[in-house]
């Protein structure tokens, strides 16, 4: 299956080539994810904000997410902090199109991804996520299962630029980690 590739004007892919979207479907199927919102990933989303927001010295917590990408991505775990309410309507669907944000850049590489200010990446700032909602920090990790399966993403954005470095992307890969493991014991495997 083909995806239609969506150019930046300079010539950057904004939605990248995916050719797991049909193996990442049924998996998420078997796992029952992705089609509705999910009160266990919503508060893990939370708990990641806070962490976030600790490990960041800021006042506020930034937005997390758990979102799983297919031939859309849908924010199956969401934490909105107090006072967003403009972001916070964009995603109270809970589904985007892949050319709006950085998860399925992540979920393609199968790597993290730390942008401490989105404006300092070409490729990544003329992503219409940061003119549409402000987006101007990204910190994601892909969400891989036991199979193999890159499912979507754990990630926290933000209005304001963060430093996260290493420590954010450390992080990131833990939580993506232990996200996995809750997965896992869904399933009715050892976590």
């Amino acid at each position: 299956m083909t995806y239609e590739q969506i150019y930046e004007p300079n010539g950057h892919l904004l939605t990248p080539v995916d050719h797991e979207v049909p193996k990442r479907e049924a998996r998420l199927r078997e796992l029952g994810l992705g089609k509705a919102p999910d009160r266990e990933l919503d508060e893990f989303s939370r708990e990641l904000a806070e962490v976030a927001r600790q490990l960041s010295g800021a006042e506020s917590a930034p937005f997390a997410m758990v979102n799983f990408v297919t031939d859309r991505q849908y924010l199956a775990g969401v934490y909105l902090p107090p006072g967003s309410e403009g972001v916070g309507a964009a995603l109270l669907g809970r589904e985007a199109p892949l050319d709006l944000g950085f998860c399925p850049h992540v979920v393609v590489r199968r790597k993290a991804l730390v942008l401490d200010d989105v404006c300092d990446y070409p490729r990544f700032a003329g992503n219409p996520i940061v003119d549409k909602l402000g987006i101007r920090t990204y910190v994601g990790a892909p969400l891989i299962d036991r199979t193999g399966t890159a499912l979507g993403t754990v990630c926290i954005v933000d209005n304001e630029p963060r430093p996260w470095g290493h420590p954010g992307l450390n992080l990131i890969k833990e939580k993506a980690a232990e996200l996995m493991q809750r997965i896992q014991r869904r399933e009715g495997l050892p976590g």
